[in-house]
């Protein structure tokens, strides 16, 4: 008994370390840079990337970190991590298995670009929501070739709040 109380005991300090460590990266960067999105909100779809120049910076979305990494070419990637889409854990960008589209509405982009660590999941959320699988070299493509056509859309919305606040004045 004593054996189970102290396994149980390890059990709970290392998940409760876990996911203190798992929301620094909320804690360091609250919200994000682009935007202004608060990311503990958009933990779901956050990223958080680490440049070969020491430099690191979190994000609500692929959109937005694509919006960094097109903008600081010469800065070279060495760590690229995303929340998984149901846990909100961060995990390895590039070894994910990416959802693009269906019909959720994506994070500062229409056409959604969700992140899984286990294919199954990926699959399940397929199975309900639509999408395709795609690696993440077609998830950056994607959110590039949106790029235009959501920063439009973000003007929009954006001059849409703008103008109803006013109403309000």
């Amino acid at each position: 008994m004593k054996k189970i109380l102290a396994i149980g005991t390890l059990f709970f300090l290392l998940t409760g370390f876990c996911l203190v460590y798992a929301q620094d990266d909320i804690n360091k960067y609250p919200s994000c840079f682009y935007c202004g999105m608060d990311r503990a909100k958009f933990a779901h779809s956050r990223m958080h990337l680490d440049y070969d120049d020491g430099s690191a910076l979190g994000t609500c979305s692929l959109r937005c970190a694509a919006v960094d990494m097109a903008l600081f070419i010469d800065k070279a990637p060495t760590g690229l991590q995303v929340a998984d889409y149901n846990t909100k854990k961060l995990i390895d960008a590039e070894k994910a298995y990416w959802v693009i589209g269906g019909d959720k509405m994506g994070v500062m982009t229409k056409r959604a670009k969700w992140a899984f660590e286990n294919k199954k999941d990926a699959e399940g959320f397929i199975s309900a929501h639509g999408g395709n699988l795609a690696s993440f070299e077609e998830a950056i493509e994607a959110s590039y070739a949106d790029m235009h056509k959501d920063n439009k859309m973000i003007r929009e919305k954006r001059k849409k709040m703008r103008e109803k606040k006013m109403k309000k004045e």
